[in-house]
């Protein structure tokens, strides 16, 4: 069995990891971490893992984690990489869920996140966790770098366009809708029920943090630096992210349909439709799917990706044991293979 342990079981990605992990057949949970709620059980905070988890919360403790052979870090942003260093050397694997690992330039980092980098050496180990990109240097990860919820839908649906060259690449739109649990477990005016609910609007249109992460992967598809405007949006539903992806095709003589299905056919989590979908957010829900419809209107030069994925699971934590089945050689689906839930 595989020793986990989390630090940070509270938030909507550390209660979705658990939910995961209960079920998963070879993973055993050693440790669960919370500042706020040390002392209590996890099944009194949520009732729904009553009988599948008997653990309760503890004070994070460096020597308890470092009993653990993997170690996922569901924490704001700044957390994991105070931990990661001793971790490290104590031979466990690290999964991070948020953005500590994810930029390779600590510089970028500290302007995008308002603090430096605390274990700057390791950024450069740091494997980006998108397994359709990396899977065989996961494979051989110490620390491993959960994408972002927004990052993986864009990512997935830019992809094969970049891959193989298809579109101009310094034009890209990326114009993105996620829900409500997008913001994290915690009280905040914008997003109460009767701020976000009968509404929708843009934010961060001058700067969102996911976009130095999205421009890293996709610079990295295109081989070169690429042009990029995204824009994210709130939606009134609690989970879910639906990116429509724009890009101008360099020639026209394509069968997109065939060149998507080809690029996808042997990822288990990446959902091709048939040509003339529109993907629904709900048809992702609960699942650690992704699913793509790439259109192209009035056959122009535009391409019209859809994009859908659920973000706490395929946009967090099922990324994330998808990962650590990638990382112990596991099948990528183990406890991940569940359709979604529709209503």
């Amino acid at each position: 069995m595989i020793k986990v342990g989390i630090i940070g079981g509270t938030g909507y990605t550390g209660v979705e990891l658990l939910r995961l992990l209960a079920l998963h057949p070879r993973v055993e949970l050693r440790v669960i971490t919370s500042r706020g709620d040390a002392g209590k059980q996890v099944a009194d905070l949520f009732p729904s893992l009553r009988g599948h988890v008997g653990l309760g919360f503890t004070e994070p403790d460096t020597k308890a984690l470092a009993g653990c052979d993997l170690v996922f870090s569901a924490t704001p942003n700044g957390v994991a990489m105070t931990h990661a260093r001793a971790l490290a050397k104590a031979g466990v694997k690290i999964i991070d869920l948020a953005a500590d690992f994810r930029l390779k330039d600590p510089a970028v980092w500290e302007k995008w996140y308002g603090m430096p980098h605390a274990c700057p050496e390791l950024l450069a180990e740091a494997v980006y966790g998108l397994p359709e990109v990396n899977r065989e240097q996961i494979k051989k990860a110490r620390i491993v770098a959960n994408p972002g919820c927004y990052p993986t839908a864009v990512q997935l649906g830019f992809l094969p366009l970049l891959e193989n060259r298809l579109v101009d690449p310094v034009r890209l739109i990326a114009d993105a809708k996620s829900g409500v649990s997008g913001a994290g477990r915690k009280a905040r005016v914008d997003i109460l029920f009767a701020e976000a609910a009968d509404s929708f609007k843009a934010y961060g249109v001058a700067g969102h943090r996911h976009w130095p992460e999205i421009r890293q992967g996709l610079d990295a598809a295109a081989d070169r630096a690429v042009g990029l405007t995204f824009v994210p949006h709130l939606a009134p539903m609690i989970r879910g992210i639906h990116a429509t992806l724009y890009a101008t095709l360099v020639k026209t003589d394509l069968d997109l349909q065939a060149i998507y299905e080809s690029r996808y056919a042997d990822e288990p989590f990446v959902d091709v439709l048939p040509a003339g979908s529109h993907p629904e957010t709900r048809s992702v829900r609960g699942s650690n799917v992704c699913r793509i419809a790439v259109h192209r209107p009035h056959d122009g030069d535009t391409a019209v990706v859809l994009s859908v994925i659920d973000n706490l699971v395929k946009g967090a934590a099922g990324q994330a044991v998808q990962n650590l089945n990638i990382l112990f050689g596991l099948d990528e689906t183990t406890g991940l293979d569940q359709p979604a839930l529709m209503v």
